[in-house]
């Protein structure tokens, strides 16, 4: 029998971040897919997700930005994002700023329902099984977006557990916010930095040699302030360890 992804097309939201400073997250994001039997495209017609003028009040412009994300990914089986947050505001967002809108109310719960973060799309959908190696003791950042609004938790363990050579050495507090938050370490520079530093730190206790997360705008605020305490800790997010793609440089180092 074929596989039950055969002929089923997953359109990949590759996110501002992945797109502007980290595409092996997105080239592993396709592999990973692929590998499960799904066509994997990624419409031209994307842009940001309106997360930065959502969290700052610009409604008319979030809801502008919806339906033109909407209309781009409409006719696909899946839409997958590898990022928590994006996910959180394409899943849970956009049906509620559309919600008033005879003409487009549907369609946003339509989309939001086939809309998945990357690491639960692999494990509630594709099913896969993983075929990498990364011998490391590792640690995993729960970042807030992809914990509390796509539910995600045990998804990139359950992968992870699939990566020989992986040890997971789990963080004292891995669900408490890196500080990051968009535009809030932009409004409160001085909070963030606390919250990160208290992040870095937990992160040293763990003995962990490298960082995984699946959001990448945590990863670059928690690796700009290993790298500013002068840590050795590795950062990386998790879709490069699963589609066995290490060979890049960590985040926050040279190539």
């Amino acid at each position: 029998m074929p596989p039950a992804s055969q002929g089923q097309r997953v359109a990949l939201f590759v996110t501002c971040l992945v797109d502007l400073f980290r595409p092996s997250v997105g080239f592993a994001a396709v592999k990973l897919i692929e590998q499960a039997g799904f066509t994997v495209e990624v419409p031209e017609a994307q842009t940001c997700c309106g997360q930065p003028a959502y969290n700052s009040g610009d409604r008319a412009d979030t809801q502008a930005i919806a339906r033109n994300t909407i209309q781009a990914f409409e006719g696909y089986d899946y839409i997958v994002a590898p990022s928590g947050s994006c996910g959180g505001m394409l899943h849970c967002h956009y049906p509620e700023l559309l919600a008033d809108d005879p003409k487009w109310a549907a369609r946003a719960v339509a989309f939001a329902a086939r809309t998945y973060e990357l690491t639960q799309f692999l494990v509630e959908v594709a099913k896969v099984k993983i075929d990498a190696a990364f011998p490391s003791r590792v640690t995993y950042h729960d970042s807030c977006s992809s914990l509390r609004e796509m539910g995600v938790k045990t998804q990139p363990r359950q992968l992870l557990g699939q990566v020989k050579g992986v040890q997971l050495s789990e963080l004292a507090e891995t669900e408490a916010c890196c500080g990051f938050g968009g535009t809030f370490c932009v409004k409160f520079p001085d909070i963030s930095n606390k919250m990160v530093e208290r992040k870095t730190a937990d992160i040293t206790a763990s003995g962990a040699d490298t960082l995984l997360a699946g959001d990448l705008g945590c990863l670059m605020n928690i690796a700009g302030k290993l790298k500013r305490e002068g840590s050795a800790v590795k950062v990386r997010h998790v879709a490069e360890v699963l589609a066995g793609m290490t060979d890049q440089a960590a985040i926050g180092e040279a190539e």
